[in-house]
């Protein structure tokens, strides 16, 4: 007799044998392996958690640098404009083993200042592509948190899309991709359709039921 495991809520353990593979795993594989920018806008309890640390296995199975970002867990309330860029870089440092070579605060404070995203674009071409000499996938999950900040946050979606415009004069930028994961629409998170980084060479990833039907 077969026993099995069943989950409810949240993400499957990573060696889950109940896990079903679906058409959005190879989708949302293929197109962050060759570099577009992908998303999973769609409601809750849909196996997005899952995809992701399915998809970033298989990644990290073909040398690709991975680091995801938890948006709640950065925190929405009582927290400033600063202490949000900071802790996305804190995040990404140790993610991907990076805090013992540069500490945050020092990082932070040395371009006091630039601006904040200024500081994060700074972050990403001087510290990150030269530390990191593989192909790099930055998950952003759980983005629709973002809409309870109290501050706005267009200039991070703004400077997401500078990166993938720099790739053709800057090849390290070929190497850095990011995957937007959560509940929300493109519209939603970003009204400036020049800032977007949504209607750039992106891949939307369809989540469907086991019947077919579709969750996006």
């Amino acid at each position: 007799m077969n026993n099995y495991e069943y989950y409810l809520g949240g993400s499957l353990p990573l060696y889950a044998t109940t896990y079903v593979k679906r058409q959005a795993d190879e989708d949302l594989y293929q197109g962050l392996k060759n570099g577009y920018f992908c998303y999973v806008l769609n409601s809750r309890q849909m196996g997005k958690s899952s995809l992701r640390i399915k998809t970033i296995q298989r990644l990290q199975q073909e040398n690709i640098a991975c680091v995801s970002i938890d948006m709640k867990e950065i925190g929405t309330n009582d927290i400033t404009p600063s202490e949000w860029y900071a802790s996305i870089i804190d995040t990404i440092l140790n993610g991907l083993n990076l805090d013992d070579d540069f500490d945050i605060e020092e990082l932070w404070e040395a371009d006091s200042k630039l601006s904040n995203v200024k500081r994060f674009s700074k972050f990403i071409s001087e510290i990150l592509l030269p530390s990191i000499e593989q192909h790099i996938v930055i998950f952003i999950d759980e983005i629709d948190s973002t809409l309870s900040l109290p501050f706005n946050i267009d200039d991070f979606f703004a400077v997401i899309r500078s990166f993938y415009n720099k790739r053709d004069n800057n090849s390290d930028y070929q190497r850095l991709t990011f995957a937007m994961i959560g509940v929300a629409t493109p519209a939603d998170l970003i009204k400036d359709k020049k800032r977007t980084p949504f209607n750039i060479d992106s891949r939307p990833i369809k989540l469907k039921g086991r019947y077919g039907f579709s969750l996006l």
